[in-house]
C-alpha cells in the first residue's frame, strides 16, 4: 500500500510503483507538451508526496529545488511557482482529455496548494450513484453522466471535469468538414441573419437543493444572469424555452442544455453545472463553483459564478466549440465555416488556413446579412498580413484593405457584435490607426467582457499602445480563463513582464507560450534572453529563426515596429536583441 502519509490516496492504488507508472506514461506522451522544467515541477511534488514529505511541498521549496531561486525568494513577487502549477493543471488536464483519456490512475494538483492527488477511474459496473453528481440531482440525470463518466469526488470540481469528458477525446477536425446543426424558432434573443444556422443551448432553471427563499432566488439568479451573459455571445442561440408541438420532428430542437444546482451551507455556495447534449443525453462537460458570499456580498457572488459557468461554455475553443467540431458530419452548414476557423486558428496552417478561407467565402455569399461570417472572413486575410512567417504568406496593401473593408462591413450589419468589432480593432491596428483600434476594441470589450478573445486581443492592442497596466490586466484576465488558442496569450504576459522590467517572469511566461505557433513568439523570447544575458540558449533561437523562419530577422524592424507603438518600448526590444546577438542598427529610422 501507499504511505499513510499521502492523504486521499484510492485504496486500489496498490503501491508508490503503480504512481510511478503512470508518471512515466505521461511525460512520455506526445500530448504532455510542457518543457524540462515543468517536466521537474511534476516529477519534485510526486516524488517528495510518495516519499511522506507532502508537508514541505511550498512555493518556497519548489522555488528553490526546481527553479533554482536563493534563500531569498519571494512568492509574493516571483510568481514563478504558481504560474507552472497553473501551467501544469492545464496540461494534465490536456492529457486526460486525449492520451490519458482511458489511464486508470488519475494524478491531479488540486488548487490551493502544490500536494499531488492520485486517484482510480472506475468502469461504469462499479460506481456508486452517489459519486457521480452532488446530491439533490434527480437520479435519472446521474445515471446519464455515469454512462461517460469516470468516478468522481465532490470537492475535486477539475477532476470531475476531467472525468465526466474523459471519453470524449478533444481534438480539432479538418477545416473542411462540415457541421449539421438542429435550429429552433424560440430565441432568447433578438433574431441576427443567419441565427437559425448556429447551435442554440436551453438554459433551464437551477434547481435549489438547499431549503429556503434564499437559495430560491439565488438559484433564479444565477439561471438569469447566465442567460444574460450568454446572450452576446452572437456564434450560438441562446432559447429558454421550447415551444409543444404535436409533431415534434416539425420543430427543430436546441442542440444543448445548460444545466445545474445551488446549494448553501452557512456563506458557502456551490452551484453544480453541466451541459448535456440533447440528441443523446450525453454530459459534455460539468463542473463546480464555489464562492463565499460573505467575500463579494450575494449579488456579486452570483454574477461571478453566472460570469464563470458562461466563459467556460460559450467562449471561443470552449467547451461548445470543441463538442461541436468533434461531431462535425458533412453538411452545408455556414456554422461550420466558423468553426473551420477556429480549427485554423488551432492548427495554425496555411492548409488549414486556406480552408477556412475558402469555406467563409461561400458562407459570406450564401449569407451576405451575416456579421460573424464577414467578420472571421475578414480575419483570415488580416493573418495573411499579421502571420506572415507562420502562414509563409506575402500580403500586400490590398490583403489588408480586403481585411478592412469586410470588417466595416461586419460591423455596419450588426454594431454590437463583438466579434465584428475585435476585427475591426485588429485591422485598425495594423493599419497604424492606434486611436481607432482602441475605440473598436473598446466597443467589442464592452459589448461582451465574458468573450475571452475578445479581452484578450484588446488587452495585447492596449499593451502595445503604451497602456500596459490597463492591458496586461486584460490578457491576465484571459489567460486565468484559459482563452485559446492554446499557448497564445501567454507571448503577451512575457511581454508584460519584460516592459515592467521583470525578465525572470518574462522568461517563464514566454516560455510557456507555444513557441511553434509564431515565429514572432520566438523573437521575444530571443530579447528576453539577451536581456538576462543568456548567450548559449539567444543562439540557440537564433539558430531555430535561422533554419526555421529565415524571412523574420531581416524583417525585425518593422515588424516590431508595427506592433509596439512607442519609442521606449521599441528600444528596449531592440537592447535585448542586440544584446542575444541580433545586428538591430540603433540609428535606423523609427516609424509611428
Amino acid at each position: 500500500m501507499i504511505s499513510a502519509g499521502i492523504e486521499g490516496a484510492d485504496r486500489d492504488i496498490r503501491s508508490s510503483e503503480d504512481v510511478r507508472q503512470q508518471l512515466g506514461r505521461i511525460l512520455s506522451s506526445s500530448e504532455f507538451r510542457l518543457p524540462e522544467r515543468a517536466r521537474r515541477f511534476l516529477e519534485f511534488v510526486i516524488d517528495e508526496t510518495l516519499g511522506g514529505r507532502r508537508e514541505y511541498l511550498k512555493a518556497f521549496t519548489i522555488a528553490q529545488a526546481v527553479f533554482g531561486r536563493d534563500v531569498n525568494f519571494d512568492a509574493q513577487q516571483d510568481p514563478c511557482v504558481r504560474i507552472e502549477a497553473g501551467r501544469l493543471r492545464r496540461e494534465l488536464e490536456h492529457y486526460y482529455l486525449t492520451a490519458g483519456a482511458g489511464d486508470k490512475i488519475i494524478i491531479t494538483i488540486p488548487k490551493g496548494g502544490y500536494v499531488p492527488a492520485f486517484e482510480v477511474r472506475r468502469t461504469t459496473d462499479a460506481m456508486d450513484d452517489d459519486e457521480l453528481q452532488p446530491s439533490g440531482q434527480p437520479m435519472e440525470d446521474r445515471r446519464r453522466a455515469g454512462s461517460i463518466a469516470a468516478r468522481s469526488k465532490v470537492g475535486r470540481p477539475g477532476y470531475r471535469y476531467w472525468a465526466i469528458a474523459g471519453s470524449v477525446a478533444v481534438m480539432f477536425v479538418s477545416a473542411t468538414a462540415v457541421l449539421q446543426h438542429l435550429r429552433t424558432p424560440h430565441a432568447a434573443k433578438a433574431p441576427v441573419a443567419g441565427a437559425e444556422d448556429r447551435p442554440t443551448i436551453l438554459v433551464e432553471r437551477f434547481e435549489s437543493v438547499t431549503d429556503g427563499r434564499l437559495a430560491s432566488d439565488i438559484s433564479r439568479g444565477i439561471t438569469d444572469d447566465i442567460i444574460e451573459k450568454l446572450v452576446p455571445f452572437n456564434e450560438i442561440g441562446v432559447v429558454t424555452a421550447v415551444p409543444p408541438n404535436k409533431d415534434q420532428a416539425a420543430v427543430a430542437q436546441p442542440s444543448y442544455a445548460l444545466q445545474g444546482s445551488v446549494r448553501l451551507e452557512g456563506n458557502m455556495l456551490r452551484s453544480t453545472a453541466r451541459l448535456v447534449r440533447r440528441a443523446d443525453g450525453a454530459v459534455i462537460w460539468a463542473n463546480n463553483y464555489d464562492a463565499d458570499m460573505q467575500v463579494q456580498g450575494v449579488l456579486k457572488t452570483q454574477t461571478s459564478v453566472a460570469e464563470d459557468i458562461v466563459t467556460a461554455v460559450a467562449r471561443p475553443f470552449g467547451v461548445m466549440f470543441r463538442a461541436d467540431t468533434e461531431t462535425i458530419a458533412g453538411s452545408d452548414d455556414p456554422y461550420a465555416c466558423v468553426l473551420s476557423y477556429y480549427s485554423y486558428r488551432n492548427e495554425m496552417t496555411l492548409a488549414a488556413h486556406d480552408a477556412a478561407q475558402s469555406c467563409l467565402e461561400q458562407a459570406v455569399e450564401k449569407m451576405p446579412g451575416d456579421s460573424n461570417v464577414a467578420a472571421l472572413l475578414s480575419l483570415t486575410h488580416l493573418d495573411e498580413f499579421r502571420f506572415p512567417f507562420q502562414l509563409n504568406t506575402k500580403p500586400t496593401a490590398a490583403t489588408l484593405k480586403t481585411a478592412k473593408g469586410l470588417a466595416e462591413r461586419a460591423v455596419q450589419l450588426d454594431p454590437n457584435n463583438a466579434r465584428a468589432l475585435q476585427a475591426l480593432m485588429l485591422v485598425n491596428f495594423f493599419s497604424n490607426d492606434m486611436p481607432e483600434a482602441l475605440r473598436a476594441g473598446a466597443a467589442a470589450y464592452a459589448s461582451n467582457p465574458n468573450d475571452t478573445e475578445v479581452a484578450g486581443e484588446y488587452g495585447l492592442r492596449l499593451s502595445m499602445s503604451g497602456e500596459w497596466d490597463k492591458g496586461c490586466e486584460l490578457v491576465s484576465t484571459a489567460v486565468s480563463r484559459n482563452a485559446g488558442p492554446r499557448g497564445y496569450y501567454e507571448v503577451g504576459m512575457a511581454l508584460c513582464a519584460f516592459i515592467r522590467g521583470d525578465t525572470q517572469a518574462a522568461e517563464l511566461w514566454s516560455r510557456m507560450s507555444d513557441l511553434d505557433y509564431n515565429p514572432m513568439h520566438r523573437l521575444v523570447l530571443l530579447s528576453i534572453l539577451g536581456a538576462l544575458g543568456k548567450e548559449d540558449e539567444a543562439r540557440e533561437q537564433i539558430d531555430w529563426l535561422k533554419s526555421k523562419a529565415p524571412a523574420v530577422i531581416p524583417s525585425i524592424r518593422p515588424e516590431v515596429e508595427r506592433r509596439l507603438a512607442r519609442k521606449q518600448d521599441q528600444a528596449r526590444f531592440f537592447a535585448g536583441l542586440r544584446a542575444a546577438g541580433i545586428p538591430v542598427q540603433a540609428d535606423a529610422p523609427l516609424q509611428n
